[in-house]
C-alpha cells in the first residue's frame, strides 16, 4: 500500500548501552561545553547519579555545577527559578539527568537561554525563534522518551493543564541512555514509567501520523516492553530486563516523537494538571478506554498490538484479535499494580465534565487520533474509566 509522505527526526547523537554514562566527557567536548549545568531532582540526586556524572566531568577538567530542585510535574514558577539560576551561572551547556521532568526542564532552559521573553510566549508549536545552547539528556527511568523528543512540558497551575513547547530546536544534541542507571528505580516507578513507554509505542503505532519507519520502531518497542516489564518490576536487579526496557523506551520515544501520540495523552493531561496524577499513571488509566474507542478504526494494527503483547490471535477474527489488545494492556497493568480506573486514583465523578473539556482543548494531539473524537465521545470515555 502506498504511504503518505513522512519525515523523521530525533536527537542528533544517541549513545545507548551499558556504561554509556562514561562517554559524557567526550560528548560534552564534542559540543564545546566548558561550563556545564546538570539539572536533576532530589530523588535522583540521592541515588548518586548526578554526582557520578559531575565527578567524571570534573576529573576531565570541565567545570560543572548541579541544580537539584527540579520538581516532578514542574510548574511554570519552578521553571522560572531554575532559569534564573542558569542565567546567573553563565553556563554554556546543560545536562538533564532523571525522568521526563528533568529532561524537559533541560530542553526548556536551553531554549530560554537563547530566546527572548518568557517561556509562556512559546507554548505551542514551532514558536521558538533560536536554537538553544547545547543540551544532553540522560534518562534514569525507562518511560518518558524525553531524551529523543522535541517537546518540553510544564504545568500551568491556573489552567490546571500541562502545556508544551514543541519545536525541532528542543531535540537534545545528545541522548545518553545507560540501562545501569535504572537499576535502583523502585518497583512502583518502574511500573508506571514502563506503562508510559508502552503507551507511547501503541499510540505511535496507531496514530494517523505513523509511517513505515515509526511502525518498525513501535513494534520492536512493544515487543521488548511486553516481554520485560513484569520482570523489571518484580526483580529490578535483572540487567537484561532493564536493558530491554531502556531500549524499548528509547525506541518508543523516537517513534512517538515522529508519529505523534493520540487521545490517551490528550485525556491524561488534565488528570495531571487538576489532580497531580503522575504522567505514567494517568496514561495507564486512560489507555485501555481510548483503545476500546479507537480499535474499530484500524482492526489490523490493533490486532498486531495484541500479537506483540503476547496474545494468540491466529484463530480469531480481525475484530476479536483487535479487542485482545485491550485485554492484554489491562492484564499487564494488573500484574504490575498500576491503576486502570479513575476511582483507583481518587478522581471524583463530578470532575468528568472539567476533565473532558480540558482534554478537548488539546487539539494538536487529538488530530492524530485514528478515530475522530467529539466532546461527547471524550466524556463517555472518562465515564467508562470511572466505572472501572
Amino acid at each position: 500500500m502506498l504511504q503518505k509522505l513522512s519525515s523523521f527526526r530525533s536527537a542528533r547523537n544517541i549513545i545507548f548501552g551499558v556504561d554509556a554514562l562514561q562517554e559524557i566527557t567526550n560528548v560534552v567536548k564534542e559540543l564545546k561545553g566548558s561550563r556545564v549545568l546538570i539539572l536533576t531532582d532530589q530523588g535522583v540526586m540521592k541515588a548518586g547519579i548526578p554526582g557520578l556524572a559531575k565527578n567524571i566531568l570534573v576529573r576531565d577538567g570541565i567545570e560543572t555545577e548541579i541544580y537539584d530542585k527540579v520538581q516532578p510535574e514542574p510548574t511554570i514558577e519552578s521553571f522560572e527559578e531554575c532559569l534564573q539560576f542558569a542565567r546567573e551561572g553563565k553556563f554554556n551547556l546543560v545536562v538533564g539527568i532523571g525522568g521526563g521532568s528533568s529532561m524537559d526542564i533541560c530542553k526548556l532552559i536551553s531554549a530560554m537561554l537563547a530566546n527572548p521573553g518568557k517561556v509562556q510566549d512559546y507554548f505551542g508549536v514551532n514558536l521558538l525563534k533560536n536554537q538553544g545552547i547545547p543540551k544532553i539528556a540522560i534518562p534514569t527511568t525507562s518511560g518518558t522518551g524525553s531524551e529523543v523528543t522535541a517537546i518540553g512540558i510544564l504545568k500551568d497551575v491556573e489552567q490546571e493543564l500541562k502545556i508544551g513547547v514543541v519545536s525541532p530546536y528542543n531535540y537534545p544534541d545528545a541522548a545518553i541512555v545507560d540501562p545501569l542507571l535504572t537499576l535502583k528505580l523502585p518497583p512502583k516507578v518502574t511500573a508506571s514509567t514502563g506503562m508510559d513507554a508502552l503507551t507511547h509505542a501503541i499510540e505511535a503505532y496507531t496514530s494517523l501520523g505513523a509511517s513505515p519507519i515509526t511502525d518498525v520502531l513501535a513494534e520492536k518497542a512493544m515487543a521488548l516492553i511486553a516481554s520485560s516489564l513484569r520482570t523489571a518490576v518484580s526483580n529490578g536487579s535483572d540487567v537484561q530486563a532493564r536493558y530491554n526496557m531502556s531500549l524499548g523506551s528509547l525506541l518508543a520515544g523516537i517513534a512517538f516523537a515522529n508519529a505523534g501520540v493520540t487521545a490517551v495523552h490528550a485525556l491524561s493531561f488534565p488528570l495531571g494538571g487538576a489532580f497531580e496524577v503522575p504522567h505514567g499513571v494517568a496514561n495507564t488509566v486512560m489507555l485501555p478506554y481510548v483503545m476500546e474507542y479507537n480499535y474499530v478504526a484500524n482492526l489490523n494494527k490493533f490486532a498486531r498490538v495484541a500479537e506483540l503483547m503476547g496474545e494468540k490471535i491466529s484463530q480469531l477474527s480481525a475484530r476479536e484479535a483487535a479487542a485482545k489488545s485491550i485485554e492484554s494492556v489491562k492484564a499487564l497493568a494488573y500484574d504490575i499494580e498500576v491503576p486502570v480506573g479513575l476511582r483507583e486514583i481518587n478522581v471524583p465523578e463530578t470532575a468528568i465534565k472539567q476533565l473532558a473539556e480540558g482534554a478537548a482543548t488539546v487539539t494538536r494531539i487529538l488530530v492524530n487520533n485514528p478515530r475522530q473524537m467529539s466532546l461527547a465521545d471524550i466524556t463517555r470515555i472518562f465515564e467508562k474509566a470511572m466505572a472501572n
